[in-house]
């Protein structure tokens, strides 16, 4: 393959990529908006603890995971672990100011474990949605 030949099918897939996400952002009242923007889907399972919240989505065999702190406020630890039974944990951590991910696992009718903390505050809830 030359070099022109290369070019034309890297142009061709920034476009497509560009497309993509632009299309993903005009799609008017899709089920994010009516879930705080997170997560697709419909709301399975809350799991609060002393610091924030853990908020668990359910779509199409997807399961997605989401930690709100109960205050926002100067950026501090948050993370949010998500593990379908059998796979290895998808996590997101940092120094964030009011939440941390969303993170999604495809699940099928696999179980789940969640982790989520704020600060010192931790919540895990072992394996479930089975």
């Amino acid at each position: 393959m030359d070099g022109g030949a290369i070019r034309r099918w890297a142009t061709l897939g920034a476009t497509a990529l560009t497309l993509s996400g632009a299309f993903a952002l005009a799609a008017p009242g899709t089920a994010g908006a009516a879930t705080g923007g997170w997560c697709a889907g419909r709301q399975v399972r809350a799991l609060p603890f002393r610091t924030g919240t853990v908020h668990l989505y359910r779509s199409n065999g997807y399961v997605c995971a989401v930690t709100v702190a109960k205050s926002s406020g100067a950026g501090r630890v948050l993370s949010v672990s998500l593990q379908a039974r059998g796979n290895r944990p998808v996590t997101d951590r940092g120094r964030y100011k009011h939440h941390a991910g969303p993170v999604t696992v495809h699940a099928g009718h696999r179980c789940v474990k969640v982790r989520g903390a704020v600060g010192t505050g931790t919540v895990s809830s072992g394996w479930i949605l089975c």
